[in-house]
């Protein structure tokens, strides 16, 4: 039901986040800036200081009465109206209204301006990581469409998001898609929507992720896995600033900047037949290329001291200490599932090593 629920709501326009507990909920309001909760239960919701919707199995009196108690706004029971639910979302967000006197104040919902403050910085010293950096700092401001490349893991998704959050549409919406993850019959209902009866499953209208995305981001994963069918409706959303959803002939004007990423040699690909020579010129104005771990060991014991802290911290446990040894081991392998491999390995010798973790502990547990 949570999913569904973010589903539905994200379609409406809300950006969402789940938490399986309490606890969790209580621990990404600390670094979120998040409106309101919907939570199934109001226990530990009332000191955390925002409003809080409880969704309830229970239809009587007595449980709607002790959720308002504690501090609920409101008080629905499963299965949920989804058009109640979306008016009293509404109401318990909704800025007060402005008097003559007041000065001017923003609304409380700048939800992706607070998520670019919890981004995880680019760690790193080397040449490589530090050119990395300086090119988001000149190109974030521009227009430019850019095209990031490296392997697996070395943190492409990580630079989108930078360029976004350093850009003037940081609190517009930063929409994600990875072209490899989803089948290409459906690839273009997911760039572009659908209307209802498009097809057999199209039980309602659907926005895609162009329009999703509109006056900020769109982030496309693994463009390189992308159908020559869907590529060639990609270059005319990005020539004409228009798309049209599966199943309608109306344009719909969208203003979004596409980053695209790849872990593919592009070039190979249009050699090849495999992608389209002008899409490539279209995405790829500014070439960003992440470099992988092998190449910048000299950061392999700054990451593993920035990985041990945050997930220590996300562990609620003191920072375990790592010897020199230890480092070596680990500064000495080729890491071909690069700062992902990395960050796994870290996390599991925080469960699993000693503290200090040792050399020993490597050879056991890696």
């Amino acid at each position: 039901m949570r999913n569904n629920l973010r589903e539905r709501l994200e379609f409406e326009g809300f950006s969402t986040e789940g938490a399986e507990t309490s606890a969790l909920a209580r621990k990404m309001c600390e670094n979120i800036s998040f409106d309101i909760i919907l939570a199934d239960s109001a226990e530990g919701l009332a000191d955390i200081n925002l409003p809080f919707i409880i969704l309830s199995r229970n239809n009587d009196i007595d449980s709607a009465v002790e959720a308002v108690r504690h501090g609920a706004v409101d008080f629905l029971t499963k299965p949920i109206d989804m058009n109640r639910l979306l008016k009293s979302i509404r109401k318990a967000i909704a800025p007060p209204p402005e008097s003559a006197s007041a000065p001017h104040a923003k609304p409380a919902r700048q939800r992706n301006n607070a998520e670019c403050n919890t981004i995880e910085p680019i760690v790193g010293k080397s040449d490589a990581i530090v050119h990395v950096r300086q090119l988001i700092e000149k190109v974030a401001q521009s227009e430019a469409r850019v095209l990031i490349t490296g392997e697996n893991g070395t943190g492409k998704e990580l630079v989108a998001k930078w360029l976004h959050c350093k850009s003037h549409r940081a609190e517009a919406p930063f929409v994600e898609v990875n072209c490899a993850a989803i089948p290409s019959e459906l690839i273009e209902s997911e760039l572009f929507g659908h209307e209802r009866g498009a097809f057999t499953s199209a039980i309602k209208q659907r926005k895609g992720k162009f329009e999703q995305a509109d006056g900020g981001t769109l982030f496309m994963d693994e463009i390189g896995d992308m159908s020559l069918s869907a590529q060639a409706k990609v270059l005319r959303a990005l020539q004409e600033r228009k798309i049209s959803r599966v199943g309608s002939d109306r344009d719909i004007e969208v203003d979004v900047r596409v980053i695209a990423a790849t872990n593919k040699n592009l070039e190979k690909e249009i050699r090849e037949g495999n992608f389209r020579e002008d899409l490539y010129h279209r995405i790829g104005v500014i070439l960003i290329k992440v470099p992988p771990l092998r190449e910048r060991k000299g950061d392999v014991a700054i990451l593993i001291d920035y990985f041990l802290e945050s997930i220590c911290r996300e562990y609620n446990i003191p920072t375990k200490k790592i010897d020199a040894e230890a480092i070596a081991k680990l500064s000495d392998r080729r890491w071909s599932g690069n700062i992902r491999e990395l960050r796994n390995i870290v996390e599991r010798l925080v469960v699993l090593g000693n503290n200090p973790i040792t050399k020993e502990d490597i050879e056991s547990y890696c």
